[in-house]
């Protein structure tokens, strides 16, 4: 009986913890970076024009073409590690739900052309102080400011 009753408490124990375990995992996975546009839900990719890469926000991972292939990494190519994601165009693909948003880039890129500006953008961290300041990409610090202090390109992005 004693023997029983220790092995109830046992599976208990073990249900719980799991229960916990898999509460957490789901809260974490896909939850929008703090540069991204506001009022979005169930949102996979976003396709940043600018650039013409994409970013698969349950993923965490920038997806950019380089080498003949789409690349996927947490970090922008070296040519972008001073790309302004804060003030940069988010295009949100609230209809694409697969694992290749790059399917699609033909028309993104004459749809979206480099520059592009839909309706007005505030991202999600706009509410902290020096926001443009806090992606820090590759490891690589500045002060917010390129393109001669016009903000359109700037430095201080990186890993989030």
């Amino acid at each position: 009986m004693k023997t029983l009753k220790l092995i109830a408490v046992g599976i208990i124990l073990l249900v719980s913890s799991a229960i916990q375990a898999q509460v957490s995992v789901n809260v974490n996975i896909g939850t929008p970076p703090s540069w991204g546009p506001v009022g979005y839900s169930n949102v996979d990719y976003y396709y940043l024009p600018d650039i013409e890469a994409y970013y698969d926000i349950r993923a965490t991972q920038f997806i950019y073409f380089g080498g003949g292939r789409w690349i996927r990494s947490r970090y922008l190519p070296t040519q972008y590690r001073n790309y302004n994601l804060y003030n940069g165009y988010k295009v949100v693909l609230t209809d694409y739900h697969g694992s290749r948003p790059y399917s699609n880039f033909k028309n993104h890129k004459v749809k979206y052309y480099k520059g592009y500006h839909g309706k007005p953008q505030k991202s999600i961290g706009s509410n902290r102080s020096n926001n443009h300041k806090a992606y820090k990409n590759n490891g690589n610090s500045g002060n917010g400011k390129g393109n001669n202090g016009k903000g359109n390109n700037g430095h201080g992005n990186g890993k989030h």
